[in-house]
């Protein structure tokens, strides 16, 4: 069996490196906001193009803590895609904040620009993008639309490390953007792991004290903060696996191109390919309208998929006063995805089983 993702694997060839870093801290001493967390955190912030880098616990508390220290008043609207994963929406709620659900365009999967500007109130804040599966949103028209309305710009870039638009990095495309490091992700940790990058100075030292109890100085608290510290061990992780990024994500472009070229299945639908050598493919994500079909062959065929997501947000239980709306194109999506294996731990050979198979199963 191919499987979707095999962490062991991916993490094989650092090992040696992991356990040195693990052994460094723990003889350290020094477990909590150290060596570790700062020189991640510079490094993060070069890598993205951005001037500051805030570690935290997780992707989640990334986003969240970014929408408290902009301190919006309660019940104040953000513009969300309705096509996500729902941390981005709990990050919303969970402020107080009003989620407003926008379509997303059907060629990308990621918010669809045109369709934001009839969503702006009075109330609305702030526009929450998120680049889904390793695609960075079409900024240019959101940049302008922030800037006629006078709203703030957030990235969930959790799934696109290493992602590029108009030659900048995600993470330097917003006001402010949250990564996770969840270890499934192209640069993952050991564990849950996260960060805020940005260019406001005075932004990050209030996440950075929001994180920490709302503390800059020990047992004196300015704000009403959290416990939301990316870990020393974490940070040591990251800090061995940052330097080999760039050649993952590469790996990750030569798999999808192969894909995007040998796969033939006409009831497949592909996912667009004209940013192909700008994204990150974290998620390699195809649609079938006859999906549960399509998995169980792949599965017969030793190969394992997933879906990405299930079930929109707008329709889970968590958001029952959300569920009466429909968003036919989000539902279309959320019915048909479906993720093929991609990672730079597979091999060629791997990947013209996985190809063979997706092109056998014929509806």
């Amino acid at each position: 069996m191919i499987a979707h993702l095999d962490l062991k694997r991916i993490n094989k060839p650092y090992e040696a490196e992991i356990s040195e870093a693990l052994r460094r801290v723990a003889a350290s001493g020094w477990y909590v906001l150290g060596k570790e967390v700062a020189t991640f955190e510079s490094n993060w912030a070069a890598y993205c193009g951005t001037s500051q880098c805030v570690g935290t616990a997780n992707g989640l508390d990334a986003l969240a803590l970014i929408f408290k220290a902009f301190d919006f008043k309660p019940d104040s609207e953000v513009i969300v895609p309705a096509n996500t994963y729902i941390a981005s929406v709990l990050s919303v709620t969970n402020s107080g904040l009003t989620p407003i659900w926008v379509e997303p365009d059907l060629q990308t999967y990621n918010l669809d620009p045109r369709q934001i500007e009839q969503k702006i109130t009075s109330r609305t804040k702030a526009i929450l993008v998120v680049h889904l599966y390793g695609k960075c949103c079409e900024m240019q028209p959101i940049w302008e639309l922030a800037k006629k309305y006078n709203l703030k710009v957030v990235e969930d870039a959790a799934q696109a490390h290493g992602a590029t638009y108009q030659n900048r990095k995600a993470g330097n495309l917003s006001d402010a953007a949250a990564f996770s490091f969840y270890p499934t992700k192209n640069l993952g940790a050991l564990g849950d792991a996260g960060a805020v990058t940005t260019n406001d100075a005075t932004l990050a030292a209030h996440i950075a004290s929001l994180r920490n109890y709302g503390s800059k100085v020990k047992y004196y608290n300015d704000h009403a903060g959290v416990n939301s510290r990316l870990d020393e061990l974490q940070a040591a992780v990251l800090n061995v696996k940052m330097p080999y990024l760039e050649a993952e994500n590469q790996r990750r472009r030569q798999l999808a191109a192969r894909y995007l070229s040998e796969i033939k299945n006409p009831d497949l639908t592909l996912p667009n390919a004209q940013t192909r050598q700008d994204d990150a493919w974290h998620l390699f994500v195809v649609r079938h309208p006859k999906r549960e079909s399509f998995i169980d062959f792949l599965m017969e065929n030793n190969v394992q998929a997933t879906v990405h997501y299930p079930v929109p947000p707008h329709k889970q239980p968590a958001y029952a006063a959300y569920n009466h709306l429909t968003f036919d194109i989000t539902e279309q999506i959320h019915n048909q995805v479906v993720s093929l294996p991609l990672n730079p731990a597979l091999t060629d050979a791997e990947v013209s089983r996985i190809i063979n198979a997706t092109n056998g199963f014929w509806a």
